[in-house]
């Protein structure tokens, strides 16, 4: 694996006080491994702040020369974020970590030993392995949507949204064409399917977190809110709806995608082409939210 080329995606959302130095951190801890890498910071939004401005001016020093950055006007979400940079990326193995400075980007390292020791699909972190340190974070919200997700998708794990990930190419090569979710369910969305189509072969490794509630990119506050919370619910529902009942994520389905041009690229509406779309429209309409 040492050969291999290392994706690594950060996703920045109005962090222009902390977008640097989070960077340097997270390029240092690469710097630690035999690894060729690359390290790609996406702004969702960089008309937002100064957050895609001083991550250039940091892509602009010789030193972090295996830095891109990227991104495009409009917040689109998370989920969006990650999968536009995805596409972009180079790796046969592609991380991504959440910005803010919450996760010790050691767990990086893990990561690469996870999946080198397993032949790993997916590695996960996850805050209820035994190993991990999660100061300050408030664990109870994450334990009960891991029972939802085992009932909906068969999936036995622990925690599907801790911001540190690492996945095969070749999953993502089967798996980001057929995804919809622009938000915070991109997460079981993309584990989900790529259960399904086969590829089953996920671990879950440690995860240090210092929660932080001024810098934090978990905005706990937000998370919790009525709102943020319904709409979580429901992406999870309609990820189930399209897995279990439209069957959107199969090879043969004909789904239909919008040209986006500030992403210059297609994305997924959540229709077909080739299934009555008057039912579809009706039930979309109830299910989706971004």
């Amino acid at each position: 694996m040492q050969n291999k080329l290392l994706s690594v995606i950060v996703p920045i959302y109005k962090q222009e006080k902390t977008v640097e130095a989070d960077l340097k951190n997270i390029y240092e801890t690469l710097e630690k491994t035999k690894q060729k890498f690359e390290l790609i910071a996406v702004i969702d939004g960089t008309s937002l702040d100064n957050s895609f401005k001083n991550a250039k001016n940091l892509e602009k020093n010789s030193t972090y020369k295996n830095l891109k950055v990227i991104g495009y006007p409009t917040n689109k979400g998370k989920g969006q974020a990650i999968r536009y940079a995805m596409y972009h990326s180079k790796g046969e193995i592609v991380i991504f970590i959440d910005g803010g400075m919450d996760i010790n980007p050691n767990g990086i390292l893990t990561l690469i030993d996870e999946m080198q020791k397993h032949n790993a699909d997916i590695v996960i972190t996850s805050k209820f392995h035994p190993d991990s340190i999660t100061n300050n974070y408030p664990l109870w919200r994450t334990k009960g949507y891991y029972y939802l997700v085992r009932i909906l998708f068969g999936l036995n794990i622990h925690d599907t949204q801790t911001g540190l990930k690492a996945y095969k190419r070749e999953v993502l090569d089967n798996v980001l064409d057929k995804l919809v979710v622009k938000s915070y369910a991109f997460d079981i969305e993309i584990l989900a399917v790529a259960h399904a189509m086969g590829f089953t072969k996920m671990y879950e490794a440690p995860v240090e977190i210092e929660y932080n509630s001024v810098n934090s990119s978990l905005k706990f506050k937000e998370l919790v809110s009525n709102k943020i919370v319904k709409d979580f619910l429901w992406e999870t529902f309609a990820i189930w709806y399209r897995l279990k009942i439209l069957r959107y994520y199969q090879d043969d389905v004909s789904r239909v995608k919008v040209y986006d041009e500030e992403l210059e690229m297609y994305v997924n509406t959540g229709n077909m082409s080739n299934k009555k779309q008057r039912v579809i429209d009706v039930v979309n309409k109830l299910l989706s939210r971004g």
